[in-house]
């Protein structure tokens, strides 16, 4: 089930998506546009396993489309081994990272530490 809660005046959804199978992007952005969250998160295990690998386009795709849609995604969990694995997904994690669009951060507590350092989006 999916959570919407208020962190810092931001409306965060925690998206779990359905137990039953893989998650997509596309279910991501429809249960987000019902919702009308500043952010989403999703944990790294929710995610499919070859999203961690760049050379699959998992991870360009849901990017993008997230992009697209204008829906911002912050995936929670420690993303290290996989950085530590390639030298392009760790600079993918570095430059999302710096943007305001896609955040690789470790837990939920993080999360709220960068909201809080940033106007809710009706102030903006």
């Amino acid at each position: 089930m999916n959570t919407l809660t208020d962190i810092h005046g931001h409306r965060v959804l925690e998206w779990h998506g359905e137990d039953n199978r893989a998650p997509r992007v596309l279910d991501l952005i429809g249960d987000a546009s019902a919702h009308n969250p500043d952010w989403v998160s999703i944990s790294t295990s929710a995610l499919p396993a070859d999203f961690f690998e760049l050379r699959t386009g998992i991870a360009g795709e849901w990017s993008q489309k997230c992009v697209n849609y204008g829906v911002r995604l912050a995936i929670l969990g420690d993303v290290s081994r996989h950085a530590a694995a390639s030298k392009a997904f760790a600079d993918f994690v570095r430059e999302a990272n710096r943007g305001d669009q896609l955040w690789f951060l470790d837990d939920m507590a993080a999360l709220g530490e960068r909201l809080a350092r940033r106007p809710p989006k009706a102030e903006r």
